[in-house]
């Protein structure tokens, strides 16, 4: 069996990821990195955090042969679900978790890092270019998208990035429970305080974890700028729970 862990960028996503794989590690799952290079998939998954990118039919075929050959890892993506993923989904090859957040912290969080990155290191990274909330709107608007798209599949597990923050025990014993795994083994327990919030996991490589905090935008972004965003995405921050 293949894990993948999906999240919307800037939600917490890299945290999620770590929080899985150390799970299923005390499962007896290999290293996805391992998995890679033996496979020779360093074309389609990175070499950090193992992620997949798009669902493609040749993507997921390619990371399928491993699992088909008793190999279980896993790996993560940002993209939204596909009808091959569905398919893999339904036959139990794949069980996807998928972690989301309110998208205008989001958008705020990306913003923030595109240009913190440019700023120390002098490089662009894929959120430099959003240096307006129009841009990060337009960036953004595929993976609200894609939020709608995995929270209608009944066979994914959805956690939201303010509960996982705020209700990291109720959020964890839950993802535990989807992946088939028992809370009372002191090995899950040991994972699961290694990944509390606050602690070592914003230091962890792969998680981009900075500030973290819920409703920031409320404070950066102008009420007509929150308008917009509300205008445009208010149908779908309303399905996530999130007021406006």
């Amino acid at each position: 069996m293949i894990i993948l862990a999906v999240g919307m960028p800037r939600a917490g996503s890299g945290w999620h990821y770590n929080l899985v794989k150390e799970l299923m590690a005390t499962a007896g799952f290999e290293d996805s990195r391992g998995i890679r290079e033996r496979f020779r998939m360093q074309g389609i998954l990175t070499a950090v955090n193992t992620n997949i990118g798009v669902l493609s039919f040749r993507r997921l075929l390619m990371v399928s042969v491993p699992g088909l050959l008793g190999k279980q890892f896993v790996i993560k993506a940002h993209s939204g679900p596909t009808i091959w993923i569905k398919f893999l989904i339904n036959i139990g090859l794949f069980r996807v978790l998928y972690i989301y957040r309110d998208p205008r912290d989001a958008m705020l969080s990306a913003m923030d890092y595109g240009a913190r990155v440019l700023e120390k290191q002098n490089r662009p990274n894929a959120f430099s270019h959003l240096t307006d909330v129009n841009k990060a709107a337009e960036f953004f608007a595929e993976y609200i998208r894609d939020q709608g798209a995995w929270q209608a599949l009944p066979k994914v597990h959805s956690t939201r990035y303010e509960d996982f923050l705020l209700e990291y025990d109720r959020e964890a014993d839950a993802i535990v429970k989807f992946l088939g795994l028992e809370r009372a083994n002191p090995d899950i327990e040991q994972v699961i305080e290694k990944n509390r919030p606050g602690g070592n996991v914003q230091e962890k490589q792969g998680t981009h974890f900075f500030k973290g905090q819920v409703g920031r935008f409320r404070d950066r972004f102008t009420p007509e700028e929150i308008g917009m965003l509300n205008q445009r995405f208010g149908e779908s921050i309303r399905k996530m729970g999130y007021p406006l």
